[in-house]
């Protein structure tokens, strides 16, 4: 419980630090995460403070719904007031003046366990996994909140939610359909097997297989930290809300964060660099406001 905690009070300490450019995950030791410790929740006593703490009232604090903090897009609009003479009133447009909102999120809430999983996608700076070793069950959902995911070649992935006669409820009804055929999920899930990195990225579980992945992110993130962190947020923000959206819903978006980059400062800095001129980035735009 300790670790689903800790990984949940990160990833919300991070959203909110404006200072961040990229975030790096990967698995202390030789694996990335192996999935539930099955024996701690299991368990009569309660890791964090060794007090009982009996395995169903675990289970209900990993299934709570948790407040959720969304980025939003704000846009207010004004159309003034039209004003009909012709029966002595003067009427007021409903819509004169309306705020609408547009949020990343597809839920407000979610549970601490999805959480876990989940909240990656909120930040708005690139998350990439690096994966080796064991990927399996609720580490695999871990991963897949990634928005970037490179794996060594023997690295092994599984949706083990199976073995267990559970499935697979850390956001994968989300991050899974992003990325593989909705066949590729089913036979994966329903059998449990184990894929290794090459199949992986065949399948689409993973951006790329690496030699080595950290030196791949490493890289990876030395590049995007070059570009405007608007741009980046903007683009994150974007495909997060439009993959399965609309055409309708997707162009307006398109056209809302493109205002609010245009001539910003990051876009124009961004804009310098083409020319030899060295204009350094300020903290990105709070796309909350």
């Amino acid at each position: 419980m300790k670790m689903f905690r800790a990984i949940a009070d990160v990833a919300r300490s991070l959203s909110k630090d404006e200072s961040v450019r990229a975030i790096i995950l990967s698995g202390k030791g030789k694996s990335f995460c192996a999935g539930l410790d099955v024996a701690s929740i299991a368990s009569p006593f309660d890791d964090e403070e060794s007090s009982l703490a009996l395995p169903m009232t675990k289970v209900k604090e990993l299934l709570k719904k948790q407040p959720r903090t969304s980025f939003k897009i704000y846009e207010t609009k004004d159309h003034g007031n039209n004003h009909d003479h012709g029966n002595g009133h003067d009427h007021v447009e409903e819509d004169a003046s309306k705020e609408r909102m547009l949020d990343l999120n597809v839920s407000a809430v979610g549970n601490l366990a999805q959480d876990i999983a989940y909240l990656w996608r909120d930040i708005p700076v690139p998350v990439i996994a690096v994966l080796n070793g064991m990927c399996y069950g609720g580490g695999l959902q871990l991963a897949l909140g990634a928005d970037i995911r490179y794996a060594a070649h023997d690295c092994k992935l599984s949706v083990m939610e199976a073995k267990w006669g559970l499935i697979p409820d850390m956001s994968a009804s989300i991050t899974l359909r992003e990325l593989v055929r909705m066949d590729v999920a089913k036979e994966l899930t329903f059998t449990g097997r184990i894929v290794d990195g090459a199949e992986a990225e065949r399948l689409g579980l993973v951006t790329r297989c690496c030699e080595d992945p950290m030196e791949e992110a490493m890289k990876w993130a030395d590049m995007v930290v070059k570009r405007s962190p608007d741009a980046i947020a903007g683009a994150k923000i974007l495909y997060q809300r439009t993959w399965v959206s609309s055409e309708q819903e997707c162009l307006e978006l398109e056209t809302e964060i493109q205002q609010r980059l245009i001539m910003s400062w990051n876009q124009m800095a961004a804009s310098a660099k083409n020319f030899s001129v060295n204009v350094p980035y300020k903290k990105r735009q709070d796309f909350d406001d």
